[in-house]
């Protein structure tokens, strides 16, 4: 006859007790062992005992409970024995999943102090009884603890956890610690100031303010970290601050035995500056694409929105159409940088002056974002992709009806000369072109940013006075390694840069006239310095 492993599972709720040298989990143990015992002529043998001290049946986060599922698993035990069903779990959910991994491995489950078969139909019936007043006793468990502690609350009693910053706990009661007090009221004052909780948390680490530190009943050490940003907003939103206790399961707050640290007044304009700024990250995040139903291929094709959904990994924004993924930074970048080029641009002989006027009030620097999203959907019509260019239409009807985005006392007296701009056949359109390319930076020679032609030169021309540089100090004598040291970069950086002081003397003129060919950029110019030749380096720029 078949040997059958049997493993004793035994759980208590609660930690009291446990500390007892015979507890309620060893009388569990004692009872199922002499139960294997008699069943020995059944071959039934004592395999493991797999306990939880301390943790609900509600759940199904156990450790032992876990372990013992994975060993069902690989098949090294036949049956399961508990004391009693509710050991096993008091949820009908659990306990109905568990079955079913029991019977998927064919592995028995008995309750000694419950005589039941769940073989057959009356067996299931009775079982599924037991676990509903399982069930139900907790719930009605957990109901009085929350009625106590509302009830407790609403006397405005301390109901215990972790001491806030600006109290200690004493005999159950929170006490006013009067250098935490004024942490506490330089924190909120401070955020009226700065109006920004990560300038806020930004303070804290510089000035070294940490959280409340104190010595639990164990005499360990806790707290005395870093405010987190979930930190700060907790305590700016606390009304515990005020004397009051809250309620999280009905959302009231009662008058506490306690004393207030803030006033009522400076904790009114805390919160008015919160929810402000709560109104702000809601209109930023609507508006998280700022040319959405905006761009266009050649073939009037839109782009629609796209982002990287992957577990675990950075998150990339793309204006996507068959295929074509623009990254949507560097594309929205560019059109600001449109935009502020049009505001600063002479428009004299393409505007009126009404609207010249309007666009001249205009402070780009000083609209935020959403302000931003909200006059680029106003006055730019549409935005045309080409390959090599992006081409941005004004709507000339718009530019008369500014008024909200102009700030008072303003006038941007900037007139740059602008050869890109002109007018449609329609004269509705007001057409600034931008040309725009791939650039292959120095660490990512895979994949690139969009960015403007001027802002590749500007790269270029940045990359040889770095070459320049690193020869300067070469020639003085110091070493490849002194230099790396002395700049912060890396060795093979400071030697690719200063190959680019053999480039050919007319290759080094196109780039500082701003005479380049599209296809290059800074990888291609390191491949171009790499060449001896400086004839077949022309040919390669060419």
């Amino acid at each position: 006859m078949k040997k059958v492993n049997c493993a004793v599972y035994v759980r208590k709720s609660t930690e009291r007790g446990l500390e007892q040298e015979f507890n309620s989990l060893n009388n569990q143990e004692d009872a199922c062992k002499a139960y294997i015992t008699s069943q020995a002529f059944n071959n039934w043998q004592y395999y493991k005992t797999y306990e939880d001290g301390g943790i609900s049946g509600g759940t199904m986060k156990r450790p032992a409970l876990h372990q013992m599922l994975l060993d069902i698993k690989q098949k090294k035990i036949q049956t399961i024995i508990v004391y009693k069903v509710d050991r096993l779990s008091r949820s009908i959910m659990d306990f109905h999943k568990m079955m079913l991994e029991f019977n998927k491995h064919n592995c028995n489950f008995v309750s000694i102090t419950q005589s039941f078969d769940t073989s057959n139909s009356m067996g299931k019936l009775t079982l599924n009884m037991l676990l509903s007043f399982a069930q139900f006793e907790r719930e009605v468990s957990s109901e009085r603890v929350k009625d106590k502690l509302y009830n407790s609350k609403k006397k405005g009693l301390w109901v215990g956890g972790n001491p806030p910053l600006g109290y200690d706990v004493i005999d159950k009661k929170l006490v006013i610690n009067p250098s935490e007090k004024e942490v506490v009221i330089h924190l909120y004052e401070k955020y009226l100031e700065l109006q920004c909780m990560t300038k806020l948390r930004e303070h804290t680490l510089y000035h070294q303010i940490k959280k409340k530190q104190w010595i639990n009943q164990a005499g360990e050490t806790r707290g005395g970290k870093n405010f987190s940003l979930k930190d700060i907003s907790k305590l700016l939103k606390s009304q515990l601050y005020l004397g009051k206790i809250e309620s999280k399961s009905t959302q009231e707050s009662f008058k506490g035995q306690h004393e207030a640290i803030i006033s009522q007044d400076l904790f009114n304009q805390v919160q008015e500056v919160l929810a402000k700024r709560s109104h702000r990250k809601s209109i930023y995040q609507q508006n998280s694409y700022l040319l959405s139903g905006k761009i266009y291929n050649t073939h009037g094709e839109l782009f629609t929105n796209y982002r990287t959904t992957k577990p675990n990994k950075q998150q990339y924004k793309y204006y996507v159409c068959k295929g074509l993924y623009l990254r949507a930074p560097d594309i929205e970048a560019i059109v600001i940088t449109i935009l502020k080029n049009c505001l600063d641009s002479d428009l004299t002989h393409l505007l009126d002056k009404s609207q010249i006027l309007e666009l001249k009030s205009i402070h780009l620097k000083e609209l935020h974002y959403a302000q931003q999203v909200e006059l680029i959907k106003c006055i730019i019509s549409k935005i045309v992709y080409q390959e090599e260019k992006l081409i941005c239409y004004f709507n000339l009807k718009q530019l008369t009806n500014l008024s909200k985005f102009k700030q008072d006392n303003y006038f941007n007296s900037t007139s740059t000369p602008n050869k890109n701009s002109y007018l449609d056949q329609s004269q509705e359109f007001l057409i600034i072109e931008e040309e725009i390319c791939m650039n292959h930076d120095f660490h990512n020679s895979k994949s690139g940013k969009i960015i403007t032609s001027k802002a590749k030169n500007q790269i270029l021309v940045k990359a040889l006075a770095y070459a320049w540089r690193y020869q300067k100090l070469y020639d003085k004598g110091m070493s490849i390694d002194q230099i790396r040291i002395q700049e912060y970069k890396a060795q093979r950086t400071i030697y690719k840069y200063m190959s680019l002081n053999f480039l050919s003397p007319n290759i080094i003129s196109s780039i500082l006239e701003g005479n380049l060919p599209k296809h290059v950029d800074l990888q291609y110019l390191f491949k171009v310095a790499a060449e001896v030749d400086l004839i077949k380096q022309e040919k390669m720029f060419s």
